[in-house]
């Protein structure tokens, strides 16, 4: 296996587009940014990858205008997927694995704000059974929160424990839509959104982008003082039909955890959309006390559909770079209730340091 490191991201979230810009106009200063961390140009990357929604878009192909912000003459190794930009990731880190390239920028796109988010998702359900009855993400959250609160799993305190935390660390993150901390008892006698989650327990439908550049070696370590070394990559996805799931678990979760070694971990980034789905993933995830969740403030204070997951990676990453932590997690969901998961496990040393 090749050392391979995250030695660039950049990211823009916001509440909605104002008209503008477009996805090109959006990602032009995001490319623009890694190239000036990196001190590469265009010329250095040798595959991009992209990750983003046709459905959310709104038009077919939606991915291919967003090819113009790389500028395609000459032409570029570009491929992209379906979902967020973090399996973006993965396939960009399996193409320098195969030796054909050394370096690679990834990156995602989303405009939410421009649907109902909540009815759109109902497309990635199964087409057959569920997505004819328009089951939303927030109501079918809300089913997950209540199920693991009747199991005594967690209660309504420990998911505004989760949410309160959050917005008192997002409001040291510039990028963050939502911030502002609030006590415990303030965030508990706010109205209810969806029995049992208040607006706070959901993440914000979020408009953005993100990229994140990754490079193999000697060519991580000419780009940046402190790579952030991919130690450890696994993804796996649980069944499609939530009937078939407890949905008070994540075993896709718990299958990519063991994949990888999080002995060591001082910092996780997950990606949870709602608060109590960041209690399932601690859980699963065997992630001990002392282990820092979300420093950025996590998807709760901003969720870019698509981009989001790699956000968290994006966002672990940093912490190795400023010297803030030596081993973190990153993490990405995809999918109702937790259906898919990936983690990435990034250090300060790579096997050949």
């Amino acid at each position: 296996m090749r050392d391979v490191a995250v030695v660039g991201f950049a990211q823009r979230q916001m509440e909605e587009f104002d008209g503008s810009p477009t996805c090109v106009e959006l990602l032009v200063p995001l490319f623009a940014e890694c190239y000036e961390q990196t001190g590469w140009s265009r010329k250095d990357i040798g595959f991009w990858c992209s990750g983003s929604s046709d459905y959310l878009a709104g038009r077919s192909f939606s991915f291919v205008s967003a090819v113009d912000a790389i500028g395609v003459i000459p032409p570029v190794n570009e491929s992209h997927v379906e979902m967020d930009a973090a399996w973006a990731l993965y396939e960009a880190w399996l193409k320098i694995q195969t030796g054909e390239v050394d370096t690679a920028l990834v990156y995602g796109f989303g405009k939410a704000s421009a649907g109902v988010l909540r009815r759109t998702l109902a497309l990635q359900l199964d087409p057959y059974t569920v997505t004819p009855l328009w089951p939303d993400t927030v109501s079918l959250a809300g089913l997950q929160a209540r199920t693991g609160i009747d199991a005594g799993l967690w209660d309504e305190r420990a998911m505004a424990e989760v949410a309160q935390r959050s917005l008192t660390d997002a409001e040291k993150n510039e990028y963050a839509i939502r911030k502002g901390g609030s006590s415990v008892e303030e965030l508990l006698a706010r109205p209810m959104y969806a029995d049992p989650l208040r607006k706070h327990d959901c993440a914000p439908v979020t408009d953005g982008a993100a990229a994140i550049v990754l490079a193999a070696g000697d060519r991580a370590r000419e780009a940046v003082d402190r790579p952030a070394w991919i130690t450890g990559f696994s993804h796996y996805v649980d069944p499609i039909s939530v009937g078939t799931r407890d949905l008070t678990r994540a075993p896709s979760a718990q299958r990519a955890g063991e994949a990888v070694d999080l002995s060591g971990v001082e910092v996780a980034e997950l990606h949870a959309p709602f608060s109590h789905q960041e209690l399932v993933l601690r859980r699963e995830l065997g992630l001990a006390d002392d282990v820092r969740v979300n420093p950025s403030g996590g998807a709760l204070t901003g969720n870019p559909m698509f981009t989001g997951g790699l956000i968290r990676l994006g966002e672990a990453a940093r912490q190795v770079w400023d010297g803030s932590a030596s081993t973190v997690l990153g993490h990405a969901t995809s999918g109702p209730a937790l259906q898919q998961n990936l983690v990435c496990v990034m250090g300060a040393e790579g096997r050949d340091n």
